[in-house]
């Protein structure tokens, strides 16, 4: 057997005790909150650029503040608000400013709808009179100030209103909202899920005019759920799912005129996709951009809100798709900040107000990850990337011209920055395989440590007594291409044995699960496992992200074909290793993961005795338009790409131990998914273990619910994985003894 070379990125300093003295982790321990990580409050950097708030919640009390900090000594400086001193709130739940910090508005009594909308009461609260409004007797959605602060914008019912603080008003602006026909201003279940936003309209900059969307979803498909609950008849959740193939809403941009009441439709000749809209510095200016129906052409419009004349500013067509972002950014003249892929890697480009590009900010074979923002006073764009290596992330700072380059980061692994509003300071986030989330407070013109926040050193000491075994990051070449892998072996590893070994991998469109970050709650179960014997392995196939577009972009149109290549590929490459044994090889996942996994055991049947798949894509016919479009094209379009790579038509492929999970509430992936993959199996008479969680969503979550979750796979995987060596060995001396007794 051909040796595998692993090169091991990261050691640890996990422990020195002897492995008597150590614990072992259990799934209580992991969904009981034992291995918590400390995190720092959400914080939000103040006009001046030297300090920030945080809000602060005492649970004994059920009580709520929000504090000022200073920057440089991490001091609090003040409480800008208590709900002690407040009459009709005891505790709020969230907090924003209007743009000039001087009112608040408090949230309270919030309720979700979908993975980002929610439903809540709201109350503006002015900093200077210390007076409090309500903002509506009913739970809103989407309150947002005017940038003066005196008026306060919101979605009720599908329509949006604007109540005027003073007077103590309120004016509907639209009329037509109904459920399940017409939305303004909020966005719809697919724009939400895919497009990851909610607010639908915005304020221009000195609060004359709001520009809105529009969805009339008249024609979208219904979808329902039953709800089981505790009465004695169940009952449905029915919602507008456009999947694959099926109507979208029809979606417009309208201009209303805060002075004189009128909305005016503005013409962008038909676009499908309506993604992004966002206001210029010159409040008579709006950006907005669309795409057609496949997510290959993008137009960036210039909208002037006068005159409703619309020109074009930048225009990007891409032979796959285009990803949406939020890095637009205007500078104060109103040329502009994008990013781009067109020169095969994400990378920042500078353009001028009329869309001319001035030029590329950053360039090279690897992808800028995250941009946070431009420091015009000193010239300075700040963004994040893996110029270190596609497993690290580091921050950097460059000059608009592309010049004088600076690493600001210097620990391998993850690092991510909340920069204060004039780019002094930039508070670090890191963490890598060995290490837990460090907090620490940065100069940012040359990353300077100016202060340690918080370091989880007790996380670190308590860790000391378990069981852990290092990540061993490695390349391994599978058809062609260096893939990006980590392996976990047991502590008392011995080279002469074999292992049986369980793979773990999403695998989505531009995904990663090979990364130098810190453990999740399913790193911690792999530990455990690794614990008791196993061999974990993660590879990120092809398809997976941060090395390019063309390596992200291969799997258009054929979702589950390459990516599956890889995975079997790889695991019969690592069966080679002589400490692998090839006939106890597991595979799992959740979501696309569990697409992946129950694809894997089908094609490579040969090669997975084993495969757990929680809450899979079983067809991406089931699947929602805007995200399975963006790779698939329509099922019309491309029957074969959906089908061929269905596991739902090829069921009498199975060989191996096959465990399918699901939630009956899940409005993300349908269970549909699940239990048409459970008929194709019974009808092509194949066995095969599931298990069902009455309306729980796609996370699968809440009570004991991980806990059972998290047992069930551990028993299924060491049923059909470490103790099938001995089912085997039990068989074969049955079988040496009916023939000793024969003969």
């Amino acid at each position: 057997m051909r040796r595998i070379s692993i090169l091991l990125f990261i050691t640890t300093c996990f422990t020195t005790l002897s492995f008597g003295q150590l614990k072992k982790i259990t799934v209580e321990d992991i969904y009981k909150g034992e291995f918590r990580t400390e995190r720092m409050d959400v914080l939000r950097s103040m006009n001046n650029g030297t300090q920030y708030t945080v809000l602060n919640n005492d649970r004994g009390t059920n009580t709520s503040t929000i504090d000022k900090y200073d920057y440089k000594t991490l001091e609090k400086v003040e409480t800008i608000l208590s709900s002690v001193s407040l009459n009709d709130i005891q505790s709020f739940s969230s907090y924003q400013f209007n743009d000039n910090e001087t009112k608040l508005i408090l949230s309270t009594e919030v309720e979700s709808i979908f993975r980002r909308s929610t439903l809540g009461i709201y109350y503006i609260y002015d900093i200077a009179s210390k007076i409090v409004v309500k903002v509506a007797d009913e739970k809103v959605q989407e309150p947002a100030l005017s940038p003066n602060g005196k008026q306060v914008a919101y979605v009720l019912n599908n329509n949006i209103y604007i109540k005027d603080l003073a007077a103590n008003t309120v004016q509907q602006i639209t009329f037509d909202g109904e459920k399940g026909r017409i939305i303004n201003g909020v966005t719809d279940w697919v724009y939400e899920e895919e497009f990851g936003f909610v607010s639908a309209f915005a304020w221009n900059s000195d609060g004359s005019k709001i520009a809105f969307l529009r969805f009339d979803e008249t024609d979208v498909p219904n979808f329902s759920m039953d709800v089981y609950g505790t009465g004695l008849y169940q009952t449905q959740h029915e919602f507008k799912y456009p999947k694959a193939g099926e109507a979208n809403a029809i979606v417009s941009l309208h201009m209303y005129d805060v002075a004189s009441g009128n909305t005016t439709e503005i013409d962008l000749n038909n676009p499908y996709y309506i993604p992004r809209i966002k206001w210029m510095h010159n409040p008579n200016y709006l950006s907005v951009q669309t795409m057609n129906r496949h997510q290959n052409h993008l137009v960036l419009y210039s909208v002037d809100a006068n005159k409703n004349k619309v020109s074009v500013l930048l225009e990007e067509k891409d032979e796959a798709y285009i990803d949406i972002t939020d890095d637009l950014t205007f500078l104060a003249d109103d040329s502009f900040i994008w990013t781009s892929e067109k020169d095969g890697y994400n990378h920042i480009y500078l353009y001028n107000e009329n869309g001319e590009l001035m030029n590329q900010v950053t360039k090279g074979n690897w992808e800028v990850t995250r941009y946070y923002g431009y420091d015009q006073k000193n010239d300075k764009i700040f963004y994040q990337s893996v110029e270190n290596g596609s497993i690290n992330r580091d921050v950097f700072s460059i000059d608009s011209n592309g010049g004088h380059k600076k690493r600001l980061t210097f620990k391998d692994g993850t690092n991510s920055a909340s920069f204060s509003t004039d780019f002094t300071y930039f508070i670090n986030t890191f963490s890598s395989a060995s290490t837990p989330h460090e907090y620490t407070l940065h100069r940012a013109k040359d990353g300077k440590i100016v202060k340690s926040i918080k370091d989880n050193v007790a996380l670190t000491e308590k860790l000391k007594g378990y069981e852990l075994s290092p990540k061993e990051f490695s390349t391994i070449t599978i058809n062609g291409n260096d893939l990006n892998m980590y392996m976990i072996k047991p502590r008392d590893f011995d080279s002469s044995k074999e292992y049986p070994l369980f793979m773990y991998q999403y695998s989505g469109p531009g995904s990663q699960s090979v990364s130098n970050s810190w453990m999740g709650s399913n790193d911690y179960w792999h530990q455990m496992l690794v614990s008791q014997g196993y061999i974990v392995a993660c590879v990120d196939g092809r398809g997976t992200g941060l090395k390019g577009s063309e390596f992200k972009k291969i799997t258009q149109k054929e979702l589950g074909k390459y990516e599956v290549e890889d995975q079997i590929e790889a695991a019969k490459k690592l069966s080679e290793l002589p400490y692998i044994d090839e006939d106890r090889t597991g595979i799992w996942g959740w979501s696309y993961g569990g697409f992946m996994s129950t694809n894997s055991i089908l094609k490579g049947n040969d090669v997975f005795e084993m495969a757990i798949a929680v809450a899979p894509v079983t067809s991406w016919r089931f699947y929602d338009t805007i995200y399975t479009e963006r790779y698939m094209e329509t099922p019309q379009e491309n029957a074969s790409g959906y089908d061929e790579n269905s596991p739902m038509n090829y069921p009498e492929l199975l060989k191996g131990d096959y465990l399918l999970i699901h939630g009956t509430g899940d409005d993300n992936v349908h269970v549909q998914n699940s239990m048409r993959m459970a008929e194709a199996l019974i009808q092509a008479n194949k066995q095969f273990d599931w298990a069902v969680y009455p309306d729980n969503n796609h996370g699968i979550y809440g009570g004991n619910t991980r806990i059972h979750l998290f047992n069930k796979m551990t028993n299924f995987v060491n049923e059909h994985l470490m103790d099938r060596q001995e089912k085997e060995k039990d068989t074969e001396k049955k079988i040496v003894k009916k023939k000793e007794i024969k003969g």
